[in-house]
């Protein structure tokens, strides 16, 4: 049975076979002769733009002796060899201080051990046929050994004929492309080489990571067989946003001919596996494919320790720091190597660590989560609504995230917030999954199908915009027909919900007949809708690839929609041409029209507007902001919308949006309210979306009693809409090197945020104030380690220490003034490398180097009609 396992082992690496006489496919050793090389590896991690010097890296050298033992007598590409390793050494790639060479001083069998260094230097055999190498060695040798002789054995394995094959390498599954002379073949790796160890990134691409890879070896030859061999190959991966931010690993390998002279004869026997067994019973074919290195953790903290000594950068008030994200990254990659016990312990005694528990997708800390957090008492948002954000801004999503969530639905839930939350995050769970070519899943089809009726499936005005707002974060193209429906509806929450989700949608999604329908709301056709509604839908209109009609039809509309609606579209208009959006030519060629253009239709006065601007410009990522202000007839902002964007690569990532709504406040001074608005409730309140994921809105106020109560008890504070933590980067892989080494990498990136809004209003001053304040820090951390039987690794990484945007709207005295402020902070931005080294005897070497720089503050503009009321205001304040 052995002698059949090994044979059939050895014969599956053959593509084709040669038959007598037929060119040779491969290199053929000659008999008797014993080949003397010197060979070395070395592999170097470091930053992208790094010195050899500065570099983290080692390399292992030593002889290695080549022979034929056995050839097929009717195929000469058919052999057996031996290959025996002998005076290795491993020291450092670059010179060191004694003080920074961790290898000063110790031997090669210190550092590998007695066993495994006996086991590296013990003789193997490889089969070799048809240029395609297969290694019979010990299975009882520990994986990191057999992974080195792996690696010197792939500078056997290469076609001398000119041509592109598909094979398997010890870089894993990889198309090659031959290129042949009389004597010298140069094997480039054409594409990323496929292998079992997939790892995971993260589903944006403006918040994701590029990996760049290059491989190519060099055989020159003598006689039909090596004269040497030299393999290099590099992989960089680097954060799309800010590609300074990366790190590079680079493989080296030399085989190189130092001598012949005689060998052992040739070993009798009438096939491989004979051979093979008259040798030794224990060789058993290995294959060329490397295997996965466990590694433990010796003297690291467990995740409680962990978690003790990071909760204090953690608390609430430490968000603003760049040290509470950077002590998240870490706490997430204790979670990694944690079990479920262990992360409940840590769930129970400290509740605040939801977000870094949830944001490791992973069974053991979804399972945790579950069994922590109870959804049938009445309780706050609290730990819940962490769990959901963080569900919903997941970087890697679950099936059994979701699976988990549709649960809880189904369940007897005691909060109605809580409830609400559950089925929007759904939403964006079910994108996220799409994007990864999930759609198909039973979880997802069956969320779908949930979400897509139940607008219909409820009378309740809570509930029908709870399934909207899961629809809106969906994207689903299925939705698209209950959103144009919905966009018509006689509620005007309903309208605005389906109008900004269609407005998400790709432009090739959006069919004549939702454009009709949009068009019907924006001119009123059926009903009269209110200011921000018909608002809505010219915004679905412009940003649409409208056509002539339809502009020409908004332009003429102006100087017939009520007053502030009047200079919004006109501002709308302006925008739209300045910063030179898509929809700009369109609008052009409907201005040459006099009767759309002309004085008394662009000359209308007002205090609603809307403006664009670059926030940040850069080869690797654009930021644009915008900021769209609507008033009703009294002056008091009836929708404020603010929206960053950023873009890169030619991907869009909506980073931010805030709007603020407030309707119903005309009573208060007994004004007149538009057409459409006579009936409307007295109302206030903000609705977030963050990273592409719509979150619940929260209230202000709702009812003419709610406004006076709250009138004489606002305190001015902000209401928070969300704060937290949130991994917005997650990339993971291992890079299987052609020398048998792995190197792991990895970028993260946290993010702590706290996102709040107000609206203050005062009778006695006259006065009103909303203001949207967001605050965050941001860090960014790439690690790149190579692992043997000690650590080397580099960390390259970035962060903000602060970051706030504040966005105010002010008005008093009569007539009204009002203006608006934009602001950005200073603060300071850091980037930092940092190169560590370790042995299991405790050992270790570790550098930093770093800078920091302060980014100053500054105003973004706005409006012209803006910096003249500003203008107005200071110069009468001195």
């Amino acid at each position: 049975m052995l002698i059949l396992a090994v044979f059939l082992l050895c014969a599956a690496t053959s593509v084709t076979s040669s038959t007598k006489g037929a060119a040779a496919a491969g290199p053929q050793l000659n008999n008797n002769q014993l080949y003397k090389f010197s060979y070395s590896t070395e592999l170097l991690l470091d930053k992208a733009r790094g010195s050899k010097e500065g570099s983290a890296g080692y390399r292992i050298s030593s002889d290695v002796n080549i022979n034929l033992v056995w050839r097929d007598p009717s195929n000469k590409d058919n052999q057996l060899i031996q290959l025996a390793i002998s005076n290795v050494r491993i020291e450092p790639v670059s010179q060191r201080s004694e003080k920074n060479n961790i290898l000063h001083g110790s031997t090669t069998e210190s550092i590998l051990g007695k066993n495994k260094l006996a086991a590296l230097t013990k003789p193997f055999l490889v089969h070799l046929k048809n240029g395609k190498t297969n290694i019979l060695s010990y299975w009882s040798e520990p994986a990191t050994i057999k992974n080195l002789k792996r690696g010197v054995t792939s500078l056997l394995q290469f076609q001398i004929h000119t041509g592109k094959v598909v094979e398997n390498d010890v870089s894993g599954r990889c198309t090659v492309l031959y290129q042949a002379t009389q004597d010298q073949v140069t094997r480039p790796i054409l594409e990323t080489c496929k292998t079992s160890e997939t790892g995971f990134t993260t589903h944006s691409t403006v918040s994701g990571c590029e990996r760049k890879s290059s491989s190519v070896t060099v055989f020159k030859l003598e006689d039909g067989f090596i004269q040497s061999a030299v393999a290099e190959e590099t992989h960089s991966l680097a954060v799309n946003a800010r590609r300074s931010t990366a790190a590079k690993i680079l493989s080296r390998q030399t085989l190189v001919l130092a001598g012949k002279e005689a060998g052992p004869p040739e070993w009798p026997g009438k096939d491989v596996a004979g051979v093979v067994k008259s040798i030794d019973e224990k060789l058993a074919a290995v294959g060329i494919v490397p295997e996965k290195i466990k590694t433990q953790c010796k003297g690291c903290p467990s995740l409680f320790e962990h978690w003790q000594s990071v909760q204090k950068q953690l608390e609430p008030a430490s968000l603003s720091k760049a040290t509470a994200p950077r002590s998240f990254l870490g706490f997430i990659q204790g979670i990694r190597k944690a079990s479920k016990d262990e992360i409940l312990k840590v769930l129970k005694s400290a509740s605040k660590v939801v977000d870094a528990v949830t944001s490791f997708s992973d069974p053991a800390s979804l399972e945790a989560m579950l069994e922590f957090l109870n959804y049938h008492r009445c309780q706050g948002f609290g730990s819940t609504g962490a769990f959901l954000y963080a569900c919903g801004f997941a970087s890697i999503p679950m099936r059994e995230m979701l699976q988990a969530l549709l649960n809880i639905a189904k369940g007897k839930i005691g909060s109605t917030e809580i409830k609400e939350s559950v089925v929007i995050i759904m939403g964006a769970l079910v994108h996220k999954l799409c994007l990864k070519g999930s759609c198909d899943l039973p979880t997802v089809v069956q969320v779908k199908k949930m979400i897509l009726e139940g607008p219909e499936s409820t009378k309740v005005e809570s509930e029908i915009q709870m399934y909207l707002l899961s629809l809106k974060n969906s994207l689903l193209p299925e939705a698209i027909p209950v959103l144009t429906k919905f966009a018509e509806s006689e509620v005007g929450s309903y309208s605005t919900i389906a109008l900004t989700a269609l407005q998400r949608y790709d432009v090739n999604l959006i069919t004549p007949e939702v454009k009709r329908t949009v068009n019907r709301v924006y001119h009123q056709n059926r009903r009269i809708y209110e200011k921000n509604v018909r608002a809505a839908a010219a915004d679905v209109i412009l940003s649409s690839n409208p056509s002539y009609i339809e502009v020409k039809n908004l332009l003429l509309s102006i100087g017939n929609l009520p007053h502030e609606m009047n200079k919004y579209m006109l501002s709308k208009i302006q925008d739209i041409l300045r910063f030179q959006m898509p929809a700009s030519k369109i609008i052009q060629q409907a201005l040459e029209d006099m009767v759309s253009h002309n004085y008394d239709r662009f000359a209308k006065v007002g205090s609603s507007s809307a403006f664009s601007g670059f926030m940040a410009q850069s080869a690797d990522v654009t930021s644009t902001y915008s900021l769209d202000i609507l008033y009703s007839g009294l002056w008091d902002p009836r929708r404020s919308n603010m929206n960053i964007y950023g873009s890169s690569q030619g991907s869009v990532l909506h980073g931010l949006q805030v709007a603020i709504e407030a309707q119903g406040l005309e009573s208060l001074i007994a004004a007149t309210p538009d057409e459409g608005e006579e009936d409307l409730e007295s109302f206030a309140g903000m609705s977030a979306l963050l990273f592409d994921v719509q979150l619940r809105p929260v209230t202000f106020f709702k009812g003419y009693s709610d406004l006076m109560a709250k009138m004489f008890s606002m305190t001015g504070e902000p209401m928070n809409v969300v704060k937290g933590l949130i991994l917005l980067m997650d990339h993971s892989e291992v890079v299987q090197l052609q020398s048998g080494l792995k190197a792991s990498a990895e970028f993260q990136g946290g993010l702590a945020i706290d996102i709040s809004g107000g609206m203050e209003i005062s009778l006695w001053y006259r006065e009103s104030k909303t203001s949207v304040n967001n605050r965050g820090a941001l860090v960014v951390t790439g690690q790149r380690n190579g692992d043997m039987d000690f650590l080397t690794g580099v960390d390259v990484s970035f962060e903000t220490a602060s970051l706030d945007f504040i966005t105010t709207v002010q008005f008093s005295e009569y007539p009204f003034l009002v203006w608006m402020q934009m602001d950005k902070l200073t603060f300071p931005v850091g980037e930092y490398f940092s190169r560590y080294e370790s042995m299991s005897s405790g050992k270790s070497s570790m550098s930093r180097k770093g800078r920091k720089q302060l980014v100053p503050g500054s105003e973004f503009p706005l409006h012209q009609e803006n910096s003249n009321m500003c203008k107005r205001v200071f110069d009468s304040s001195w």
